[in-house]
């Protein structure tokens, strides 16, 4: 084969295209990958719009798993067939951020087949942009994990949102017996913080969603984790102008909630939600929400919270998730909602962004 499909991100205003493009070779140190399950994120058309894309015309989808089809002449770390998953940070290994396991603050960190974050020179973004929502995609070596055997590709490509929820809950430093409130809880980030809150400590959730049907729907994913629902739908229609999310919070944690896990992309929710937190809490942020907080740097003071940005996760989340599927220990194939054919991939980015059902993780499968 020499030619393959791909989504595609073109250059100008041009938008999205499925096209035929050459299947890519492996240089000395890259490994091309046979993908069979790439997976959709929700924020990735947002950050097209706003030019994060920094090489069009580029392939699109920087989570994929499948088998390897090709390596270089220097890899001895993989082989061909072999079942792996493709981890898509791409950061220059060397930065004190990359050394201590901050690897999402390196200066060059960027996303296969994504967004980069920042305007200094990426040679590997540059190299190694084009991404996995395609029949192949070539990535450097260094960034293959071994997919074990009883992992399903579905959930291999997702691997990345569960690493990035890991994240979330460790940068909460929770306490033993923790009350933690997830907000955005019906959403891929919010899915995967549920299944995995009782491996991080949490003792009880509190999820909020906007429709009371979605966020029903997501508890059972909490296992045996004790939980309850905040629909904003059933608010006063003047909650984020009363604080009435905030009340509601409270009567259900009198204390404060031990930490808030926040994915919420816009509006008031978030500070609401902080003002829910017990003394000493953490908010940890990772929806993009350009609302201000409505609080001062004195009451954070006088309850000494915390708020804390992280915008990925690191190598070292990935493989502990990874460990946690291989022992079996986390199941999460529940979480794959909606599967769609490569040919689909335009169709399958409208359903993301309309939402018209509960969509928790997205596959494209070529």
């Amino acid at each position: 084969m020499t030619s393959m499909l791909a989504a595609r991100a073109l250059a100008g205003d041009r938008g999205l295209a499925l096209e035929r493009i050459p299947v890519p070779e492996p240089g000395p140190l890259d490994v091309v990958v046979a993908v069979a399950a790439a997976g959709l994120a929700p924020g990735m058309m947002h950050l097209l719009k706003r030019g994060a894309f920094k090489n069009l015309p580029t392939t699109l989808g920087h989570e994929a798993a499948g088998t390897v089809a090709a390596v270089g002449s220097a890899v001895s770390t993989v082989a061909v067939g072999d079942r792996v998953r493709v981890h898509p940070n791409l950061n220059c290994r060397n930065c004190v951020y990359c050394r201590t396991d901050r690897d999402m603050m390196c200066a060059q960190q960027a996303m296969i087949g994504h967004a980069a974050f920042a305007d200094v020179p990426m040679p590997l973004y540059d190299q190694y942009h084009d991404g996995g929502l395609a029949e192949f995609v070539r990535v450097p070596h260094w960034l293959i994990d071994p997919l074990p055997d009883n992992v399903s590709f579905d959930v291999g490509a997702k691997v990345h949102d569960l690493a990035n929820a890991v994240r979330a809950l460790k940068c909460a430093d929770l306490p033993m017996g923790a009350t933690v409130v997830v907000t955005a809880a019906t959403g891929t980030m919010g899915t995967a913080t549920i299944k995995l809150a009782e491996h991080l400590g949490v003792s009880r959730l509190i999820l909020v969603g906007r429709s009371a049907e979605r966020v029903g729907e997501v508890r059972a994913l909490a296992g045996d984790v004790p939980t309850d629902t905040v629909a904003l739908e059933e608010l006063d229609p003047d909650w984020a102008e009363t604080g009435q999310l905030t009340r509601r919070l409270r009567e259900l944690a009198p204390r404060g909630a031990d930490a808030v896990i926040d994915y919420i992309p816009a509006g008031p929710a978030t500070g609401q939600a902080m003002l829910a937190m017990a003394t000493g809490a953490s908010l940890v942020h990772m929806g993009a929400n350009p609302a201000p907080l409505p609080l001062s740097p004195a009451a954070m003071m006088i309850n000494c919270w915390k708020f804390v940005g992280t915008r990925a996760c690191t190598r070292n989340d990935a493989q502990q998730v990874l460990s946690l599927l291989a022992a079996g220990r986390l199941v999460a194939d529940d979480l794959i909602t909606d599967r769609f054919a490569l040919s689909e991939t335009l169709t399958a980015i409208e359903a993301m962004q309309r939402r018209n059902h509960s969509m928790w993780m997205s596959v494209v499968k070529p």
